[in-house]
């Protein structure tokens, strides 16, 4: 099961990744930048936004929107959301924040500007 849901991971990051770097290629080269400084960005943007992505996700509340007439807030039905649906919600936090720091490890792997050692 954890071999599968690490390889899971792995197509997650090469898809994001590779879908940033490619965007980040293409602008850079419109832009006159280079190479390494392209794909450098291009994923610091993509993980700052999955991390953001993941930071607004997890302060969602334990109430959801009901389609059947629940109790009204704020004139809007609502209802409590059940424990898969919270557990869910956790997941994906988790699964956005963990993919959005890798990519920002990453970026600032391959920034030639600054030495890690």
């Amino acid at each position: 099961m954890l071999l599968a849901a690490a390889r899971r991971f792995v197509v997650l990051l090469v898809l994001i990744g590779g879908g940033a770097v490619v965007v980040a290629l293409v602008l850079g080269l419109l832009l006159g930048s280079s190479v390494n400084r392209s794909v450098s960005l291009g994923l610091y943007l993509a993980g700052a936004f999955l991390l953001v992505g993941g930071f607004v996700l997890g302060n969602r509340g334990p109430v959801r929107r009901a389609d059947d007439g629940g109790s009204r807030s704020f004139g809007r039905a609502v209802r409590r959301a059940s424990q898969e649906e919270m557990r869910d919600s956790v997941n994906i936090t988790v699964l956005l924040v963990v993919l959005g720091a890798v990519l920002l490890a990453l970026g600032a792997a391959i920034d030639s500007r600054y030495e890690l050692i």
